[in-house]
C-alpha cells in the first residue's frame, strides 16, 4: 500500500480524495485544508486524520506520496517541500506561475528519481488519445495546422474577487481553461516554439481574462490556434476539442468521439479506410475500477499509483511534460506585453439592493 496524503480539500480535491480511497494500493494517511469545519466533518463521519499545517501532517502522516490540489499560487512551495523529503508527488494543474520555479522542481525530482504526475485529465480521454496515436502514426501525411479549443460557462456575471478571478493566484481563463487546451496541443501536434497574436479580454471580470486567443508557430512550419472562452453559456460545461490538419486527411477530437478523414488509406492505419471514420470515447477508454465524474479521473490517479509500484518516472503528465504548458503560457502573456487583460465596459446602474446581494455571493463564493 502506498501511504498518501493530500493537500487541498476543495471541490477538485473532494473529487480526488473520494478516488485515492476507492484504489487498493493507495492507503490514505492525511488530509490538510485551512477550512476547520470541512476537515472535522471529514474526520468524523470518514476517519481520515485532518490537519490544518501542511508541515505537521508531514510530519506525522509521513506519506510516500502527496497529492496537492490547492491554488496555483500555492503548487511551487508545497511541491517543494514533499520533493525535498523523498515524496512522489500528483499535482493539480497548472503545475507553476513561474517558469524558474517548474524548472528548479522539475530538476530536483529527477534528480531523486521520484514519481511525478500533473492533473492533466484529457490526456487519459479516449478520444484525445487515439488523436494523438493517428497523428503520431503519420497517417495524415505532413502536418500543417492545428486548432485548440475550450469553451465553458464558468464566468457569466460580472465578478468581484476570488482567487480564480486573481492572477497572482492562477486565476482567470488563461490558467484555469486554456492550459488544458494547450496541453492537449503539446500532447498531440508537438510544442510550439512561439505565439504572436495575442488577444486576453475580460467579458466580465475585472483584471484578469474571460478569453484568450492566438497563433501557435512552429519551427516546422506547422501553425496553430488557440481559442479560450469560459463566458459562453451555450456550453453546459467545459467543452475542449482539438483538430488537426495535414496533406492526407484531418482529425477532430472532443471528449466524446475521435473523427477522421484520410484522403487516401495509409498502411500505418489499417484499421482506418479512405474518407470518414469515427471512432467514440465509449469504445476507446478502458473500465476503470471507480467511477467518478469521467473514466479520466480514476485513470490518472491509477496511473500515478502503478507509476510509483514500477518506479516509473518517465511517464505520462510528468513535471517536464506540464512545464512545457507553463512555458506556452508564459510566452502568451510576454506576446501581449504582460498587460493586463482589457477590462469589459462598464455594467449599467444597479440598485443598492441589487449591489448588495451581489457582494453577499462574492463573500460566499470566496469562502467556499
Amino acid at each position: 500500500m502506498i501511504r498518501t496524503a493530500m493537500v487541498g480539500l476543495g471541490k477538485m480535491g473532494l473529487s480526488h480524495l473520494a478516488i485515492l480511497r476507492a484504489h487498493p494500493k493507495v492507503d490514505m494517511v492525511g488530509g490538510c485544508d485551512s477550512v476547520t469545519y470541512l476537515t472535522d466533518v471529514l474526520t468524523k463521519y470518514t476517519g481520515l486524520k485532518c490537519y490544518a499545517d501542511f508541515d505537521k501532517m508531514l510530519d506525522e502522516a509521513k506519506p510516500e506520496a502527496l497529492v496537492v490540489a490547492t491554488p496555483s499560487k500555492l503548487h511551487a512551495a508545497m511541491v517543494e517541500k514533499a520533493l525535498r523529503r523523498g515524496m512522489h508527488v500528483f499535482c493539480e494543474k497548472p503545475f507553476v506561475l513561474d517558469v524558474a520555479d517548474g524548472e528548479r522542481l522539475v530538476e530536483l525530482a529527477e534528480r531523486q528519481h521520484l514519481v511525478t504526475q500533473v492533473g492533466y485529465h484529457y490526456r487519459f480521454v479516449g478520444a484525445f488519445k487515439e488523436a494523438a496515436r493517428v497523428v503520431k502514426s503519420g497517417a495524415l501525411g505532413r502536418v500543417h495546422h492545428v486548432r485548440a479549443e475550450a469553451y465553458g460557462p464558468v464566468v457569466l456575471r460580472d465578478k468581484g474577487g476570488t482567487w480564480r478571478t486573481a492572477k497572482s493566484e492562477g486565476g482567470g481563463a488563461l490558467y484555469d481553461y486554456a492550459c488544458h487546451a494547450i496541453d492537449l496541443v503539446n500532447f498531440i501536434a508537438g510544442v510550439p516554439t512561439s505565439v504572436d497574436g495575442v488577444v486576453r479580454r475580460g467579458v466580465f471580470s475585472q483584471g484578469v481574462d474571460d478569453e484568450v486567443y492566438c497563433t501557435l508557430n512552429y519551427a516546422s512550419g506547422l501553425s496553430g490556434q488557440l481559442c479560450v472562452n469560459w463566458s459562453d453559456e451555450s456550453f453546459r460545461k467545459m467543452s475542449t476539442k482539438i483538430s488537426v490538419w495535414g496533406t492526407n486527411g484531418r482529425i477532430t477530437a472532443d471528449r466524446q468521439e475521435c473523427q477522421i478523414y484520410l484522403r487516401e488509406a495509409h498502411p500505418s492505419l489499417p484499421e482506418v479506410g479512405k474518407g470518414w471514420t469515427i471512432r467514440y470515447t465509449t469504445d476507446l477508454t478502458d473500465e476503470v475500477a471507480y467511477y467518478l465524474r469521467g473514466e479520466e479521473y480514476s485513470a490518472q490517479i491509477d496511473y500515478f499509483a502503478k507509476s510509483i509500484e514500477e518506479k516509473r518516472t518517465r511517464g505520462e503528465n510528468t513535471f517536464r511534460s506540464a512545464l512545457e504548458a507553463d512555458r506556452v503560457v508564459d510566452m502568451i502573456v510576454s506576446a501581449a506585453g504582460g498587460a493586463r487583460p482589457a477590462a469589459p465596459p462598464p455594467s449599467a446602474p444597479r440598485s443598492r439592493r441589487h449591489a448588495l446581494l451581489r457582494r453577499i455571493f462574492e463573500l460566499v463564493e470566496a469562502r467556499i
